[in-house]
C-alpha cells in the first residue's frame, strides 16, 4: 500500500512566507521523487489537513501528516491528532528540537554579520503547551555551544519573556542585540519580531534543503512505528 506524505503547516497570508514553506515540500518532492506528497494547513490557507487525509484514504492509501512546525503545542495535539484519528493515517513528530535546525540558525545568524560582542536571542512563535518550551531550550542550548554567544529566548505569543523583553534583556551590556528568527517563515511574528528593538534581525529558517531533509527523517521514523505497531 502507497503511504502518502502530508506535509502541514500553519499557514500564512504572507505570500513570501507561503512561497517559503513550499520550498520545503518541493525539496522534499526533489529528494524523493517516488513519493506521494501533500500540502495541508491547520489554519489561515486551505486545503485543511483532515479533509487533505481523508482525500488520500478515500484513495486507498495511507497518510503520514508531517507537521512543518517546529514544537508541539494547540496544532500539534488538537488539529493534527484529530485529523489521524482513524485508520491508515498517522502523525509524525514535529521539526524541533533537531540539531540541523541549530546549523541553519547559525548559517543564518553568519549571514547578518553576528560578532563576538553580540547578545543573542531566539525567536520562537511560542505556546502554552510545556513541551514546546523545552523543546525551545534545547536548541537555545544548541545555538549557545555553537556560536559562543550568550542567548536568551524570546515567544511571541503563549509564553514568557516575549521577545521585546528579551531583547531588553540582552542588551544589558551587549554592543548589539541580534534575533536569531526560530520561524519557518517569514509572516506576523516575524514581522512582530523585526519591530522588538533588536539591532539586528536574522531571516526565517526557510528556504533551506536541509529541511527537508529532517522533514523526511519525521516522515520515515512514522512509518517505521506503524510497521512495528502492525508486525
Amino acid at each position: 500500500m502507497t503511504v502518502a506524505l502530508v506535509g502541514t503547516s500553519h499557514g500564512t497570508d504572507d505570500l513570501v512566507g507561503r512561497a517559503a514553506i513550499r520550498t520545503i515540500l518541493d525539496d522534499v518532492r526533489a529528494a524523493r521523487p517516488d513519493l506521494d506528497v501533500r500540502e495541508a494547513f491547520v489554519d489561515v490557507q486551505g486545503p485543511e489537513v483532515a479533509d487533505v487525509v481523508t482525500g488520500v484514504l478515500e484513495e486507498g492509501s495511507q497518510a503520514v501528516v508531517v507537521p512543518l512546525l517546529l514544537s508541539v503545542g494547540f496544532h500539534v495535539r488538537v488539529d493534527v491528532a484529530a485529523a489521524v484519528d482513524r485508520d491508515g493515517a498517522t502523525a509524525a513528530a514535529p521539526l524541533g528540537p533537531d540539531q540541523r535546525l541549530v546549523e541553519i540558525l547559525v548559517d543564518r545568524l553568519h549571514q547578518v554579520g553576528l560578532a563576538d560582542d553580540d547578545a543573542v536571542v531566539l525567536a520562537a512563535a511560542g505556546s502554552t503547551d510545556p513541551a514546546a518550551a523545552v523543546a525551545v531550550e534545547a536548541v537555545a542550548a544548541g545555538l549557545a555551544d555553537a556560536i559562543g554567544n550568550p542567548v536568551t529566548i524570546g515567544y511571541g505569543a503563549g509564553a514568557e519573556p516575549r521577545v521585546p523583553q528579551a531583547v531588553a534583556t540582552a542588551r544589558d551590556g551587549a554592543a548589539r542585540v541580534v534575533v536569531a528568527s526560530y520561524l519557518l517563515a517569514p509572516g506576523y511574528f516575524h514581522d512582530r519580531v523585526r519591530e522588538a528593538g533588536a539591532d539586528v534581525v536574522a531571516a526565517p529558517l526557510a528556504p533551506d534543503p536541509r529541511l527537508a531533509h529532517i522533514v523526511l527523517d519525521r516522515f520515515d521514523e512514522a512509518r517505521r512505528q506503524v510497521h512495528r505497531q502492525i508486525h
